[in-house]
């Protein structure tokens, strides 16, 4: 069966502001209420999307959710009109403010888990969101990302869009960032690798001490369920807590794979061989031989790693084999990561190629290329029910740019989270957007 992997980025909504709202990610407590740059952030992340498509990577955007989430502001009994709403949010508690104006969906490898048609029981490609509930301000972003999934992949026959995970401690759950699915290629029989943070029913297992983990096992056994996913096709690794600790909020912030390689930090998980030998034996059982590409601490130090978000990379295979590694520039901003990045690509390994984009706004904020895409492996004729005004083209790249430039401000300070006129900017954005995605009703505005 032929497959591609489409990458569906997240657009950068109208609201992106540096609150420092995620604890446990360097880079967002570094630039806490620094002056933020929403237009530049939007057409930072819609460049990289046009020059992937360029490229022939299959590519599709997702795009912002409705910002301020009036809801949680009037749940929390801030009353009045919404004018009224924001002002005494303000006054009283900006932070809350701040999560209910969140443009934190914009990291759509958040957004769910997603399972291959070929590695489910019925056949059909199966998307849990995340209910992300260790943070305020993205445990709101679940309702909205199922509405947007079931809006895109409406063909029941063929697509599965399951409900959240109870949004408890026991069943937190972060989506495609501690997810890897491992085999031959996108259209073979594959391994899925679910790497959770701690375990919620076991005391006694290891756990970091400065940092949450945001990932339990519970959790990524409960959506390997939902997804029937085949147990001898499906490993549960446990993260480092020590690099938790220091920083690694999730597992795509220190490994990411692609295909049957898995490129990672010797520090990335808690049972390094043992990781390994689970991930050999279970792609034994697919045909598929892993190839691990390990980067020693003395070549790149986990605070490298963070600071340069090395691993925070997408890996994509091109026609030949080899594969491109979509890098930041603070990669080749950093001494360490530049050098071994050299290295890596004159090894004559599976990695021949680095392609690297300017995505500051969203680095200053925690997030880089992997964070702000959602990997979905199709076949052709999935690829043809979905929904087809989300795939980004030439045309579609310059539409949205013209409707950015039209919205966005290009300065956002922390103050201007009580301004009226933001709020009704943002909805005005966003009615235009749904209709230029072909996407009417998508926001229950």
């Amino acid at each position: 069966m032929s497959a591609r992997e489409f990458n569906f980025d997240g657009l950068v909504g109208p609201s992106h502001n540096y609150a420092g709202l995620s604890f446990g990610n360097v880079a967002s407590f570094n630039n806490v209420k620094s002056a933020s740059n929403p237009k530049q952030a939007a057409l930072q992340g819609l460049a990289k999307m046009r020059a992937l498509a360029a490229r022939g990577f299959a590519q599709a955007v997702l795009p912002p959710q409705d910002r301020p989430n009036f809801r949680l502001l009037r749940s929390l009994g801030f009353s009045g009109s919404d004018a009224d709403v924001l002002a005494r949010a303000y006054k009283e508690s900006p932070v809350i403010l701040a999560c209910a104006y969140s443009a934190s969906p914009m990291w759509t490898a958040n957004a769910a888990t997603v399972s291959p048609s070929r590695d489910t029981a019925d056949g059909r490609v199966h998307f849990t969101p995340a209910n992300l509930n260790n943070k305020l301000h993205r445990a709101l972003e679940y309702v909205q990302t199922t509405r947007t999934l079931k809006a895109i992949f409406a063909d029941e026959r063929r697509f599965a869009v399951h409900d959240a995970l109870p949004s408890t401690p026991a069943f937190g759950d972060e989506g495609a960032a501690n997810h890897t699915r491992l085999g031959a290629g996108h259209g073979a029989d594959a391994v899925e690798m679910f790497v959770y943070g701690r375990v919620e029913f076991d005391p006694n297992a290891p756990a970091p001490k400065r940092y949450p983990a945001r990932q339990t096992l519970e959790a990524s056994q409960a959506v390997a369920r939902k997804h029937g996913l085949a147990e001898a096709r499906t490993v549960y690794v446990q993260q480092n807590p020590d690099v938790i600790d220091q920083g690694v909020f999730h597992n795509d912030v220190i490994a990411v794979g692609n295909a049957n390689v898995l490129f990672y930090h010797e520090q990335a998980f808690a049972d390094e061989q043992g990781a390994l030998f689970q991930l050999r034996q279970a792609m034994a059982g697919v045909d598929a031989e892993l190839t691990p590409i390990r980067v020693d601490t003395g070549m790149v130090s986990v605070q490298d790693a963070v600071h340069s978000y090395l691993f925070n990379s997408q890996l994509l295979s091109k026609d030949g084999g080899k594969m491109a590694l979509v890098i930041p520039q603070e990669c080749q901003e950093n001494a360490a990561v530049a050098r071994y990045l050299e290295s890596l690509v004159a090894s004559g390994g599976p990695v021949d190629e680095l392609i690297h984009f300017d995505l500051r706004q969203s680095m200053r904020n925690g997030g880089g290329p992997a964070c702000l895409r959602l990997r979905v492996a199709l076949t052709d004729e999935e690829a043809g029910a979905m929904h087809q005004g989300v795939i980004m083209t030439e045309a579609l790249y310059h539409t949205l740019v013209a409707w950015v430039e039209k919205h966005y401000r290009d300065k956002l300070e922390p103050s201007d989270l009580a301004d009226p006129q933001l709020a009704i900017e943002v909805h005005a954005a966003l009615e235009e957007l749904a209709r230029i995605l072909g996407m009417p009703g998508l926001y229950d505005l």
